[in-house]
């Protein structure tokens, strides 16, 4: 019971605790969370380079025993192995954390213990056995290899799956196989909620309870003789092997409802003008420094440079490439501009991590400058899991790349509370979150937060715009205080963007020279105005002509 109740309260603690557990229930149990993920580190920088040369020597590589052999069971160490290369054994002993054996390609991981969540996320070949309990979302995201969970699992197993094999012995959680889109997940023991729920091709095999109300889009059906013969065999397990009566789900036939459009924001930045002030233009000669790092002041992390204060969102990398090998000034302009790209980064390029590349994790870290996370995409995470997620991607990644979370500007408080304790290098809000939050709202609810949570912290701000940036709006959302600009891009050309690019950055220093500033370091709240009554009274920004805010931005 012990061990149940530490893998429980591991996968309900929450970030705002500081901790993994309640530590007035369980005093002695866990390490502080530092203490945990400087371990994890460390046993993952010792254990890359001997993984290799192992699997050469077909030999088995150990943690939780000394080197005499003698047991010295590990206790919440997260994170561990990502990407075991193919021939790697690795044998755990102990409780170990979340995100343990990710993004695997071929090796074969044994826990002798129990485990958190997230087991064998993005899995594409390990084979991965856990002898007793694993938390929630074992397999999420898999697309092929196999796990074996031997004691139970906790909520969300198999979620998202593409191909694979998922077997449980033990009782399962809430909503196993939810939203799967192939594979096959098998169960010997009684089953929770809304198994399937969302799911779109695969099977879940069930020999044990299950709700007889399942959720809609699923129904059960009874296997074929050949379909269990192949199943079994697939299994490879005498102890494994299901009945000809056991239970199937599957996805069932639905109509195809058009999905309505979700509220964008309400406004753009239209509103707002930016006023000079005291000072004197400068000459249209005048060079202004625009450009940006990330992170700005670190002696640990190698920073980003950035030509503008923007970063743009392209779907690949491989659109960054000019198809014509003369068009040398675009190619120089492409060169020097990082972006946000799903597949195919370049080297200056961040990866975008969201549940749909999730196991294509190590080679777009390998090859990228940076990682930006999209929590929205990915399941709501506590401290713990968080923990485990950065230490499994940054073995990838390497330590001195920077690091970026994008969330919902609807839950910016929550972004810049994680953000800051997890030490991590930009947060990025999301304006079209189907709130329709307007823009110029957006900019005192970024910039409170930012002064709650974010001061005596190295972590910038940034934003996501649904529309691509004018230099206009560049200048506007400096001078309020957010560092970076994030924004999709007008066209998917290389000459286009290029073309975008170069006016965007012109666009930025004309305002510049016009403010009388020569960086845009130099941009503050003051020089900014509201231009009618309604952006005022939701951003708090001086409305033109009356030069102040409004009375009720003064109100208790």
């Amino acid at each position: 019971m012990a061990v149940l109740t530490l893998i429980r309260n591991l996968n309900n603690s929450t970030f705002d605790t500081g901790g993994y557990l309640d530590m007035e229930q369980q005093p002695s149990i866990m390490a502080e969370p530092r203490e945990v993920v400087e371990r994890s580190f460390n046993i993952n920088k010792k254990l890359g380079p001997r993984l290799i040369e192992a699997a050469k020597q077909d030999a088995i590589l150990r943690i939780g025993w000394t080197s005499a052999g003698d047991p010295v069971p590990k206790n919440g160490e997260l994170g561990l192995c990502p990407n075991l290369p193919a021939g790697s054994r690795m044998r755990a002993l102990g409780i170990l954390g979340s995100w343990v054996a990710a993004f695997g390609s071929g090796g074969r991981f044994t826990i002798q213990g129990d485990v958190g969540s997230f087991l064998g996320a993005g899995n594409r070949g390990n084979i991965i056995v856990c002898e007793q309990l694993a938390g929630n979302y074992t397999g999420y995201a898999m697309r092929s290899g196999e796990i074996s969970v031997l004691d139970g699992v906790g909520d969300d197993a198999g979620a998202m799956m593409s191909g694979g094999l998922l077997m449980i012995r033990g009782s399962v959680g809430d909503r196993v196989g939810g939203g799967m889109k192939d594979g096959i997940i098998v169960i010997h023991g009684d089953v929770g909620r809304n198994p399937g729920a969302g799911m779109t091709g695969g099977k879940i095999i069930i020999n044990g309870r299950y709700p007889s109300r399942l959720p809609s889009g699923v129904e059960q059906r009874l296997l074929t003789a050949a379909e269990v013969k192949s199943i079994n065999s697939q299994l490879g397990n005498e102890d494994m092997e299901i009945p000809k009566d056991a239970a199937c789900l599957v996805p069932s036939e639905r109509l195809y409802i058009e999905q309505t459009e979700i509220p964008v924001s309400s406004s753009d930045l239209s509103s707002i003008g930016l006023v000079a002030g005291d000072l004197h233009h400068t000459a249209p000669y005048q060079t202004c420094d625009i450009a940006v790092l990330i992170p700005e002041k670190s002696e640990e992390k190698d920073p980003l440079a950035f030509p503008l204060p923007l970063l743009p969102v392209i779907s690949s990398g491989e659109l960054l490439h000019p198809a014509n090998q003369e068009e040398f000034d675009v190619a120089q302009i492409l060169a020097k501009q990082p972006f946000i790209t799903r597949e195919q980064p370049r080297r200056i390029d961040l990866s975008l991590i969201d549940t749909s590349n999730l196991a294509d994790a190590p080679e777009l870290l390998e090859n990228s400058s940076g990682m930006v996370v999209d929590l929205d995409d990915l399941p709501a995470m506590n401290s713990e899991e968080i923990d485990g997620f950065i230490v499994a991607t940054r073995t990838l990644l390497g330590m001195k790349k920077p690091i970026s979370f994008l969330n919902s500007i609807s839950r910016v408080e929550s972004l810049h509370v994680r953000s800051s304790h997890h030490e991590i290098d930009l947060a990025i809000s999301r304006i079209e979150d189907g709130s329709g939050i307007a823009e110029a709202a957006a900019l005192p609810m970024i910039g409170r937060s930012t002064k709650s949570h974010l001061s005596g912290s190295a972590t910038q701000t940034g934003i996501l715009l649904g529309l691509s940036a004018s230099g206009q709006d560049l200048a506007i959302l400096r001078a309020s205080g957010i560092e970076m600009i994030c924004c999709e891009v007008p066209m998917q050309d290389p000459q286009d963007l290029a073309h975008w690019l170069q006016s965007v950055g012109d666009e930025l220093t004309a305002i510049l020279r016009r403010l009388g500033l020569d960086s845009i370091e130099q941009l503050q709240r003051q020089h900014l105005r509201a231009l009618d009554y309604e952006t005022a009274s939701i951003s708090g920004l001086r409305l033109v002509g009356y030069d102040r805010p409004l009375p009720h931005w003064f109100a208790r």
